[in-house]
């Protein structure tokens, strides 16, 4: 794979992401506690394979900037400043909430989870919208 593909991946695997972490949302209301911990382990490994595909990336390329002025420079930042402050928090908080889920501390899991989903979640999402304004707008 060419480095300038990376990005694109990297905006594929945090779609893919949030898609299976809305799904593991579902599948948990649902009750359906075996589909929801192996969505869950799936939205991990995605992630953890987005992070090292992310750090590679910019180990090779340095810095991209936005380049369009005006209002829509402006969202951009804010939009970047809020999911990179959050993703700081996503590894700790996934690993936490994975590695109770997985011992079995359910009540521990559950309080922790409704911290790390929607963290998790927004930062996965604005990820995609970092990359479509970057790259694609």
């Amino acid at each position: 794979m060419r480095v300038q593909d990376l990005p694109a991946l990297n905006a594929f695997l945090n779609a893919t992401a949030a898609v299976l972490l809305i799904s593991g949302f579902i599948l948990i209301r649902a009750r359906r506690k075996t589909a929801h911990r192996r969505v869950m382990i799936a939205a991990f490994v995605v992630s953890t394979a987005f992070l090292v595909s992310y750090l590679a990336y910019h180990a090779q390329v340095g810095t991209v900037r936005f380049e369009r002025p005006g209002t829509i420079r402006t969202v951009y930042l804010l939009i970047l400043t809020s999911h990179t402050l959050l993703a700081a928090a996503v590894p700790p908080l996934g690993i936490l909430t994975l590695s109770r889920g997985l011992a079995g501390h359910f009540d521990r899991h559950r309080k922790l989870a409704r911290w790390a989903l929607p963290v998790w979640l927004y930062v996965s999402v604005t990820g995609v919208i970092v990359y479509w304004m970057l790259y694609r707008m």
